[in-house]
């Protein structure tokens, strides 16, 4: 049975919530809530690491209501952001959730970064990746450079 009665809402909900389930097994969480938050905070940083082109072109390939997450609060105006390092990207992910979320930033990255690895076109991981320093790079399962 449709739970919104649309199917193409119905269908990215289910994709979503197959998204959240890869978050939460790479962060060995039964948690839905850290997962989401994981997903949302490392996207946005991603997002605002690789600049408006190859952000747009990543976004192409998001489920429906990922996407629409991705693109929360983005300001298009706004400088692409610069962090180089993995301790400036970890605090950019981390400004984007709760104080209190609990959460292992480490983790997190590496498991929303898996995940998109994992679902996402090969090729467009490649691009996005060409975009990012060394450091952030060795955070995605299997660096391609």
């Amino acid at each position: 049975m449709s739970s919104t009665g649309l199917p193409v809402f119905d269908a990215t909900v289910q994709e979503t919530n197959l998204w959240l389930k890869s978050v939460m097994e790479k962060m060995h969480t039964n948690d839905r809530q850290r997962a989401y938050l994981a997903l949302r905070a490392t996207l946005h940083a991603l997002r605002d690491r690789i600049g408006p082109e190859p952000a747009v072109h990543l976004a192409a390939q998001l489920p429906m209501l990922v996407r629409g997450l991705y693109y929360e609060g983005w300001r298009l105006a706004a400088s692409q952001s610069r962090e180089r390092h993995q301790d400036e990207f970890f605090d950019h992910v981390r400004g984007e959730w709760p104080k209190d979320a609990g959460i292992d930033v480490n983790l997190a990255v590496r498991a929303v970064f898996a995940t998109l690895d994992e679902k996402l076109d090969p090729g467009e991981v490649a691009k996005v990746m060409k975009t990012l320093p060394a450091e952030l790079e060795a955070l995605w399962p299997r660096p391609r450079r």
